[in-house]
């Protein structure tokens, strides 16, 4: 008889409302992941710097890092992107192309020569919040964006 009742108890919890009335479970924000060129054109979260030792080294798109170029790195935009980025602490922009893959530090969206970081006035800081705004894509075919 006991376990009758614990039975029927187990199938009146299963068969009880309670998943449809709960509301569904927060999900990871991702704005800071989302390509701006797919989501509004803007994106938040950190920007760095390379360090001046991969000066001269190849890039993703096969051409040379330059430090005194305004150049970043970023996952997804298709090369040669042109973007702003603003320093959110001091309201600082620059213009930069997109050239090579990164960041890869979590919460990164962009890593920024040290031409770029100059301008933003964060090369003592290293890492501060920006934001990222899509200004023009390059042609479709070029810089491996598909359209």
């Amino acid at each position: 008889m006991k376990r009758l009742f614990l039975f029927a108890l187990l199938l009146v919890a299963c068969a009880s409302p309670r998943e449809a009335e709960r509301a569904p479970a927060p999900s990871r924000s991702t704005t800071s992941r989302r390509t701006p060129e797919r989501h509004g054109g803007i994106q938040r979260g950190n920007a760095a710097y390379y360090a001046k030792r991969f000066h001269g080294r190849k890039t993703a798109s096969g051409e040379r890092f330059d430090v005194n170029k305004l150049t970043g790195a970023h996952r997804k935009l298709p090369f040669g992107t042109r973007v702003k980025v603003t320093n959110l602490k001091n309201g600082k922009t620059v213009i930069v192309r997109i050239n090579d893959r990164g960041p890869y530090a979590r919460g990164g969206v962009i890593d920024l020569s040290p031409a770029a970081a100059r301008q933003l006035d964060m090369l003592d800081a290293g890492v501060v919040p920006v934001t990222v705004e899509v200004l023009t894509l390059p042609p479709c075919g070029e810089g491996g964006r598909k359209c």
